[in-house]
């Protein structure tokens, strides 16, 4: 039974694009007014900076850009009329820059709560930017008392703590919280955790949609002073619903299934390239397609957050490239209703060879060689994607990213690269998984064994290790940050081991200079992973 005394309370799951005030703003005023009049809640919660977006960065270093903020919050704030009381996250100047929770309600803003605990790990950068706050904030919505917090401050124990202390019979917790493989089922232990040391309820609100590379993930959610999940919206999606109080004393609501596994995984890539692209105001993308597997599924990712109609593939055969890979490209762009183009690139080598042959005399065929094939095609589709006003995807994994197998300037061109933060054998599952809702990677590319088609019967296995020893190694150093000789991986000796370290040490420079990508593992390449480029450091004692 729904405790009638109690206020409703809507969460507005949505996307808030960084420094979109102007849209941002008036889609907070349209859903205070909505949840008002069509859902009759008594407080609508909208997540961490919904008005500048998160991360702003250093955005909040400039003087004009905090009074465009304070200019939307005066919008927001006379918009909270007829009894709404809004919550809104925002940056304001008060005494240093905060990352605030301000509280809205009668036309004007009634409290205000900052950010106390300010994350400088991983991907979070809070300390550069915001001055933390000391003290609780709890206010009074119909009758009850509601403590708010903002975003890392529920990873703590004092902020929640401080809020029940000072009267909370509720805990709020707006946010803009990252996914990363496993980041949902962590989360919701440690707010489980936080109903249960305080014992009251807590309300957790999620921004949805990705941020250059981050995505968000939403899946809001309330459990009760005992733990329990009591309510929780859906994952990657926009939504607007309402929680109501029971008669045990927690807020209830509809409980979606919490995204997990490969499933959450696929849909964090489909979100941040669809947010990726729209945001930068491009109307589709462009794409090699090679008959490999990456760029197979980098295709689908596309198709699901795009529309076929907006995806334009490329196949670009050199005289090393096999009829099969040429069968699997065309079966692929056919499974999945793109357009398909092809460029030989033949003539082109030999042009090339012929204009550099006096300076190459005297030296071997090498590496050479192959990085040419691989710039003609990144020049071939920059081109493209100058003519057509189309986004270039690269298709790189991070298995390849770690160790350099990747051509600067060639297939690492790219605005986007969908897979960046994504290991080789997880390319295979999340094809399986795609495949299971619908034909998308044709199986002959799953079963085909990984060549980069460079040379004559090149196979990646002839410079790597397989994948499934290089990606245990690589989840090991790089999210386990476990030393070189405490790595534990069947079918790797030593020297193999410390060669592929040293590998990913060399190769900075290279991921320096790569697209931007959305982080799904909890330690990306990118602004959660930074090293210098030159250092006399390789990770390896031999």
């Amino acid at each position: 039974m729904v405790d009638p005394t109690a206020p409703r309370i809507a969460i507005a799951q949505y996307a808030f694009p960084v420094g979109e005030l102007d849209a941002n703003t008036q889609r907070i005023i349209d859903t205070v007014a909505a949840a008002r009049d069509e859902l009759q809640a008594d407080l609508v919660v909208f997540p961490e900076l919904a008005v500048s977006g998160y991360p702003p960065d250093d955005l909040l270093l400039r003087s004009d850009f905090l009074a465009a903020v304070e200019a939307s919050l005066e919008r927001i704030a006379a918009a909270c009329t007829g009894g709404i009381t809004a919550v809104v996250g925002a940056p304001v100047e008060r005494g240093g820059v905060r990352n605030a929770a301000l509280v809205f309600a009668q036309g004007r803003e009634v409290a205000c709560a900052f950010k106390r605990c300010l994350p400088s790990y991983s991907v979070f950068d809070d300390n550069r930017h915001f001055v933390a706050g000391q003290a609780p904030c709890v206010v009074s919505v119909a009758g009850s008392r509601v403590g708010v917090t903002v975003c890392e401050d529920i990873w703590a124990p004092a902020p929640a703590a401080d809020a029940v202390a000072d009267g909370a019979e509720v805990v709020l917790a707006i946010n803009a919280s990252p996914f990363h493989d496993g980041k949902p089922a962590e989360r919701q232990a440690v707010v489980a955790g936080r109903a249960r040391a305080n014992g009251v309820p807590v309300v957790y609100a999620n921004m949805v949609g990705g941020h250059d590379e981050v995505v968000y993930d939403g899946g809001s959610f309330a459990v009760d002073a005992q733990g329990s999940v009591t309510a929780r919206l859906s994952g990657f999606a926009e939504e607007l619903a309402v929680f109501e109080r029971g008669e045990g004393g927690g807020w209830f609501g509809g409980i979606a299934e919490r995204a997990e596994g490969m499933p959450a995984l696929y849909q964090a890539l489909v979100r941040a390239t669809a947010d990726y692209v729209h945001g930068n105001g491009f109307s589709g993308v462009v794409l090699g397609l090679s008959g490999g597997i990456d760029s197979a599924l980098t295709a689908a990712v596309a198709v699901d957050a795009l529309g076929a109609a907006r995806v334009q593939a490329v196949m670009m055969p050199s005289p090393y490239t096999a009829q099969r890979s040429l069968d699997d490209a065309r079966a692929a762009a056919e499974t999945l209703g793109i357009a398909y183009h092809e460029i030989p690139i033949e003539g082109m080598m030999a042009d090339y060879e012929r204009a550099l042959s006096p300076l190459f005399s005297g030296y071997p065929v090498d590496v050479t060689e192959e990085n040419i094939q691989a710039r003609i095609r990144g020049n071939c589709l920059m081109a493209l994607s100058n003519k057509w006003g189309l986004m270039l995807l690269a298709a790189g994994n991070k298995s390849e990213l770690a160790v350099g197998y990747a051509t600067l300037y060639g297939d690492m061109c790219g605005g986007f690269a969908p897979l960046k933060d994504v290991y080789k054998t997880d390319v295979y599952r999340l094809a399986a998984y795609r495949n299971a809702l619908g034909p998308a990677v044709p199986e002959a590319i799953i079963e085909r064994e990984p060549t980069a088609e460079l040379r004559a019967d090149q196979r990646d296995q002839d410079s790597l290790p397989p994948y499934p020893v290089l990606d245990a190694l690589l989840r090991q150093y790089l999210e386990e940050e476990r030393p070189e000789h405490a790595i534990e991986v069947d079918g790797l000796d030593p020297a193999e081991r410390c060669r592929v370290i040293r590998l990913l040490y060399r190769n900075e420079y290279k991921r320096r200079q790569a697209a931007p990508g959305v982080k799904v593992t909890r330690r990306a390449f990118g602004r959660d992973r930074r090293y210098p480029i030159t250092s006399g450091w390789s990770g390896c004692q031999q």
